[in-house]
C-alpha cells in the first residue's frame, strides 16, 4: 500500500520549506521571541553581569552558581543563545515586512472605488437620501466637501451613477511598517554593538582570551585587537598624571585587550561630595594625543557628556585609586609565649595594587594593599550603649558579647560625620587563602568613646566585623598596645597580681594576699591565654583568651549553682587586676597617675573587651595608617558603536509607528451618486463608512459626514 498523500514522507519539499517560511514570518513567532528576550532581559538586570565567579558562589551555592553559568547568565547580552534569538527576531520580522509590505503599499495606492453600489448596505455605518440638485452639482459638492475634510477622493463613473470612494487615515499602515522596521534596525544595531563582531574579529584573526594577570603591557599580541576593531565596548583606567591608550574588554572567560588609535592622559580629577558621602560630581580633564598625527586635544569629560575622537566615545564610568603611596605602622598582635608578642612595631611601606611579604619564624604572609578612601561619611546618631557595658556586671556564661562585632551599630536616628581616613588590605597565606581587613586612621567616637576600627572579614560576601580599640588622652593606641603587651608578659602579670593582692586584702585579715594573689595570677593568665582549660565540647580544644576562657574555666571547674557568683567575683578581681596593669604602664613610662574618674572607667570598660576581642584577631600584626599621598584614577568607558545609529533610527521609527497604529485610524467612505427616479433635478445618494478600528468616535464621526452630505436631502 502506498502512504496517504497527508503523510509528512508524501507532502512536497516546496510545501514544507513554505510551510517553515510562514513559521518564521508569522506574527505568533515573532511574539514567542519577543517573550523569550524579555525574560533573558530580566534574568540580565536581576542577575548581575560580568562579576566575578567567586560572587555567584556565594550567592548561589556552588551547584547552581555552576548550571546558571552553563546557560551563560553572567553574560546574558553577550550569550550565543541571545544572540541567536536576535538573529531570529529580526530575520522573522524582516519576512513579516517583506510579506506585507507590498499588500500594504498596494493598498495604499488602492481607493477601492469598484465596489459594487448594493454591497454598500451590508456595511454597518451606512445612509440613504436625497438631494436636491443634479448629479453633476452634487458629485462637485461631494467632492469638494471631502477635500476640504482632508479625505482623499477618487471618482469612478459608471452607466448608472458615480461612484466617490475616500480614504482617510492611511498612515496607521504606515505606522505597521515603521513599527516592525523599528525592531529590525534595534536588533541589528544590538548585534553590531555587542560581542558579536568582536568575536567574529577574534576567529578572523585567531585571537584569544586572555585568562592571567599582570601589567597591561606584558600581554601577548594574541590577546589584543587592533585599532580598526569596528565594534567594541571596554573601560580604561588613568591614573593623575599617568598616560594609558589600552581598553580592557570583559568576556564572559576573561578579557581581551583593544588598542585605541589615541593616548588618554588625565590631567586632573574632579570630585565632589553630598553630605551623605555619595559622590555629587566627578569629572576629568584629559589630554587626547592622536598617535597618527600627533594631534593633542584637551577635554573635560563629565558624567553623560562624553568626548568623541576618531569615531570612539569617551565616557566618564567611575573613578578609583589610581596606585596611592601609604605608610603603615604594623603592631604585633601575637598571643601570649609568641614571638610575635615580644616583637616591637615596625614600618611598611606601600602602594595600592601592590604587595609585599610579612615573614616570621611561623609563617609567611603575603600583604596585598587593596584600596584607600579618604572620606568615609558614617551615622553615628543615637545607638545602645553596648560599646559601654561595665564588664563586671556581665554574665560570662550566659551572655557574653560577639567577638570582633561590627563597628556601627544599626541607628534609630542620624546623624552623618566624615570619620577620616581609611584602608585595606588582604593577607594571604601559603595556601593562597586571604582574609581582608579594613582600619579607620583616626578614632572614631562611638557611644561617647573614641574607639580605633579595625575590621576582618573572611569573604567579600560578608560584612566588616570591627574591633574597638580605645584611644589614650593622646588620641593614640599606644595606651591600649602597652596595656595588652603587659597582660602578655608573664612578670608584668605577676606583678599587677601581687599589688591588686596588696591592695584588696582588709587590714585585719592579711593571711587573705596569697590567696587573692593567686587568683588574679590565675584570672590574668587565663584572660592572656597563657593558661587553658580543656573545654566540656566535642573538640576539647581551649578557647585562645579573654572572656571566653573564664567563662569556659567556670563551665569546668564551677557547679551550676556558683556560676553566677563565681564569675561575677572573677570578673571584678580581673579588672582589678589590670587597672593595677594599667597604672603600672603608666609609671614605668613616666605619666601622671591615671585619674579615677569616669573617662579612666570608660577607657578601661572599652579596653577589657578589646582585649578579650584582640585574642581572636586572626592575624599577627594590625596595620595602622600613618601617611599617604593618594593618587586619584578615573574609569572611562571607551565605546566605538556603529550600530548606535540604527538604534537611534529605530528608536524614532518606533515612535512614530506606536503613535500611527495606535492614534491613527484608517477610514474609507464610499458614497454612490445616481439619479433619483421620479424627482427630476434630485439625485439619490448612498453612503458608507468602514474603519480600520471601531470606537464610539466612529459613529459620531459618520453622523456628522451624513448630515454635512445630505443636509439638502429632500
Amino acid at each position: 500500500m502506498s502512504e496517504p498523500p497527508s503523510s509528512p514522507a508524501a507532502r512536497p519539499r516546496n510545501s514544507i520549506a513554505s510551510d517553515l517560511l510562514d513559521l518564521l514570518s508569522s506574527m505568533r513567532f515573532a511574539i514567542a521571541l519577543l517573550t523569550v528576550i524579555c525574560i533573558a532581559s530580566t534574568i540580565g538586570t536581576v542577575v548581575k553581569q560580568r562579576e566575578p565567579l567567586n560572587n555567584y558562589v556565594n550567592q548561589f551555592g556552588p551547584f547552581w552558581a555552576e548550571v546558571f553559568g552553563k546557560f551563560d547568565l553572567y553574560t546574558v547580552y553577550g550569550a550565543w543563545w541571545f544572540l541567536l534569538i536576535l538573529a531570529f527576531l529580526v530575520t522573522s520580522t524582516s519576512l513579516c515586512i517583506a510579506r506585507n509590505a507590498p499588500k500594504i503599499f498596494h493598498d495604499l495606492k488602492n481607493f477601492k472605488e469598484s465596489v459594487r453600489e448594493q454591497s454598500l448596505q451590508a456595511f454597518h455605518h451606512k445612509a440613504l437620501g436625497h438631494i436636491a440638485a443634479g448629479p453633476e452639482l452634487a458629485l462637485s459638492q461631494v467632492t469638494a466637501y471631502l477635500s476640504a475634510e482632508g479625505w482623499k477622493a477618487r471618482v469612478q463613473v459608471r452607466d448608472k451613477g458615480v461612484m466617490v470612494a475616500a480614504r482617510k487615515g492611511a498612515a496607521n499602515k504606515i505606522g505597521y511598517l515603521a513599527a516592525h522596521s523599528s525592531i529590525v534596525l534595534i536588533c541589528l544595531g544590538g548585534l553590531l554593538d555587542g560581542d558579536l563582531l568582536v568575536r567574529a574579529l577574534m576567529w578572523a584573526q585567531n585571537k584569544t582570551i586572555y585568562e592571567g594577570g599582570g601589567l597591561i603591557s606584558e600581554v601577548k599580541p594574541e590577546h589584543r585587537l587592533p585599532p580598526s576593531n569596528p565594534s567594541f565596548r571596554g573601560n580604561l583606567m588613568v591614573p593623575e598624571g599617568g598616560r594609558a591608550a589600552t581598553a580592557i574588554l570583559s568576556m564572559p572567560n576573561g578579557v581581551v585587550l583593544q588598542d585605541l588609535p589615541f593616548d588618554v592622559e588625565l590631567k586632573k580629577f574632579i570630585v565632589e561630595y553630598y553630605e551623605t558621602g555619595m559622590p555629587k560630581l566627578f569629572a576629568s580633564e584629559i589630554s587626547i594625543r592622536d598617535h597618527e598625527t600627533g594631534a593633542v586635544s584637551e577635554v573635560k569629560v563629565k558624567v553623560n557628556e562624553p568626548a568623541f575622537h576618531r569615531g570612539v566615545a569617551i565616557y566618564q564610568s567611575s573613578f578609583e585609586d589610581g596606585g596611592s603611596d601609604l605608610k603603615m605602622l604594623a603592631r604585633p598582635m601575637g598571643k601570649a609565649g609568641s614571638v610575635a608578642s615580644a616583637s616591637k612595631p615596625f614600618t611598611i611601606e606601600g602602594r595600592v595594587g601592590g604587595s609585599t611579604e610579612l615573614k616570621s619564624e611561623a609563617e609567611s604572609l603575603k600583604l596585598e594593599f587593596a584600596g584607600l578612601r579618604v572620606i568615609n561619611v558614617e551615622n553615628l546618631g543615637g545607638a545602645p550603649t553596648a560599646g559601654g557595658t561595665d564588664v563586671r556586671k556581665v554574665d560570662l556564661v550566659n551572655s557574653l558579647q560577639s567577638h570582633l562585632g561590627s563597628g556601627a551599630k544599626t541607628r534609630t536616628d542620624k546623624e552623618l560625620r566624615n570619620v577620616g581616613p581609611s584602608f585595606s588590605y588582604r593577607l594571604r597565606d601559603a595556601s593562597g587563602q586571604a582574609r581582608e581587613f579594613n582600619n579607620y586612621m583616626a578614632p572614631v567616637e562611638l557611644d561617647g568613646q573614641r574607639v580605633f576600627l579595625a575590621g576582618v572579614r573572611e569573604t567579600a560576601s560578608e560584612g566588616f566585623r570591627y574591633l574597638r580599640i580605645p584611644a589614650d588622652e593622646k588620641m593614640s593606641m599606644d595606651g591600649w598596645l602597652q596595656l595588652r603587651e603587659a597582660l602578655l608578659d608573664p612578670t608584668e602579670r605577676e606583678r599587677a597580681a601581687k599589688r591588686y593582692a596588696e591592695a584588696a586584702t582588709p587590714t585585719d585579715k592579711p593571711q587573705m594576699t596569697p590567696q587573692l594573689q593567686a587568683t588574679a595570677r590565675r584570672a590574668l593568665a587565663l584572660f592572656a591565654g597563657a593558661e587553658g582549660v580543656k573545654a566540656d565540647n566535642k573538640s576539647g580544644a581551649k578557647l585562645p583568651g579573654g572572656l571566653p576562657a573564664l567563662s569556659q574555666f567556670i563551665e569546668a571547674e564551677v557547679p551550676e549553682s556558683e556560676r553566677q557568683r563565681v564569675s561575677e567575683v572573677l570578673l571584678r578581681i580581673l579588672n582589678g587586676s589590670l587597672f593595677e596593669l594599667y597604672k603600672q604602664n603608666r609609671s614605668q613610662a613616666g605619666l601622671a597617675p591615671a585619674p579615677s574618674d569616669a573617662t579612666t572607667q570608660a577607657f578601661m570598660t572599652q579596653s577589657v573587651l578589646a582585649l578579650s576581642d584582640s585574642m581572636f584577631y586572626p592575624a599577627p600584626v594590625l596595620l595602622q595608617l600613618d601617611e599617604f599621598k593618594q593618587v586619584q584614577a578615573s574609569v572611562f568607558q571607551v565605546t566605538r558603536a556603529p550600530g548606535q545609529k540604527l538604534v537611534y533610527l529605530g528608536a524614532i521609527l518606533l515612535i512614530i509607528g506606536v503613535f500611527a497604529m495606535l492614534y491613527i485610524k484608517e477610514r474609507r467612505l464610499w458614497v454612490w451618486l445616481e439619479p433619483a427616479p421620479g424627482q427630476g433635478e434630485a439625485t439619490r445618494i448612498r453612503m458608507a463608512l468602514s474603519c480600520s478600528r471601531e470606537t464610539p468616535d466612529t459613529a459620531t464621526e459618520f453622523a456628522q459626514l451624513k448630515h454635512d452630505i445630505l443636509k439638502d436631502s429632500v
